[in-house]
């Protein structure tokens, strides 16, 4: 399931790493938004009232430390090593993510129960959300099998739970557009450049996914 010590450092730092990269844009576009800059946002990350008040709300730890955990051990922990025998390693990190993307559809019964808007904009937003959550689900899947520890996934899972998706409408009409968005570009073209580099699997000491394969000579 992905709980060593073997290469736990790396897997904690280089994943999270390679989805800061991929969130290059929509962090740079906060911190021309605070006031006081690079030096304003940085003191909030490392302020230990704030931490602790999070630390005391329960739906802040549902969403980044519960959902993040659970979820991860769920649905690639446990769900991709029974799932690559049957399916091997490509095809298995675009199936498994809609088992995923669909576990998220019980907030339509509760947008519904609550009349948390019309039915039609509930069902959009859940169409929406089992869109990016599966997309998410490729990329968590992808690392997992990459680098062979769930610590990646976990922790790259709560760090875009608080992120949430970027927003381009606001990037587009940014007062300082170009920087804005010269960034996101950079940002999606490291994640892109970086994307094999940082999970190589020699980085992690991990046993090849391919060894799971029922073909293992095909998928090696």
């Amino acid at each position: 399931m992905g709980v060593r010590l073997k290469g736990f450092i790396p897997a904690s730092i280089l994943p999270l790493l390679l989805t800061t990269f991929f969130y290059l844009g929509p962090l740079v576009q906060s911190t021309l938004d605070n006031p006081d800059g690079f030096t304003g946002e940085l003191q909030s990350a490392l302020d230990v009232q704030a931490w602790r008040l999070c630390v005391q709300d329960s739906e802040w730890l549902r969403n980044q430390v519960v959902a993040p955990v659970t979820e991860e051990l769920v649905f690639r922990g446990a769900m991709l090593p029974m799932l690559v025998p049957c399916t091997g390693t490509t095809a298995v990190i675009f199936i498994a993510p809609l088992f995923f993307g669909v576990a998220h559809f019980h907030h339509i019964i509760e947008e519904l129960h609550l009349g948390q808007g019309s039915v039609s904009d509930i069902f959009l937003g859940a169409g929406l959300q089992f869109l990016y959550t599966t997309v998410f689900g490729v990329f968590a899947a992808f690392i997992f099998l990459r680098t062979g520890h769930i610590v990646g996934p976990i922790l790259c899972h709560s760090f875009c739970n608080s992120q949430g998706l970027p927003d381009i409408g606001s990037a587009l009409n940014h007062p300082q557009r170009s920087a804005v968005l010269i960034s996101y570009l950079t940002g999606v073209l490291l994640f892109l450049v970086l994307l094999f580099p940082l999970t190589d699997p020699f980085l992690y000491g991990a046993r090849p996914a391919c060894s799971l394969a029922a073909c293992q000579a095909l998928e090696c």
